[in-house]
């Protein structure tokens, strides 16, 4: 089993930047793909970035390229997300999430992935 714990989360104002963090226990991640994933009341969860089991390889999706950036330290066993010029769009509970596998291939529906953390609250006020 892995647990998944987020933080980072908070209000802020559109613009500014948070990097959330996902600290895993119960197992080294350095043997799973990982994954943020963001939900609004009434949504289904919407993918946001995953990154490979090395770190070799990250796709975001297409509402926060070039905004988003996922990282991982395996010898800290935590995930990061890097946030910047944050949209109240981009309000939402955002999710960590572990897949067990070892590749490159990029999994981007939420029921791949086998592990999932409680979530932290970004807001972002106008």
């Amino acid at each position: 089993q892995v647990q998944l714990v987020e933080s980072g989360g908070g209000l802020v104002q559109a613009g500014g930047s948070l990097r959330l963090s996902c600290a895993a226990s119960g197992h080294a991640i350095g043997n799973y793909a990982m994954g943020w994933f963001r939900q609004t009341p009434g949504k289904e969860r919407e993918f946001v970035a995953t990154i490979n089991y090395s770190g070799s390889r990250t796709f975001y999706g297409d509402s926060v390229l070039g905004r988003f950036t996922i990282s991982r330290d395996n010898a800290k066993n935590t995930v990061y997300l890097q946030i910047h010029s944050l949209k109240p769009e981009d309000t939402a509970v955002y999710y960590c999430a572990a897949h067990a596998y070892q590749g490159t291939i990029v999994h981007l529906r939420p029921e791949v992935y086998d592990y999932w953390g409680q979530g932290t609250q970004v807001t972002v006020s106008s």
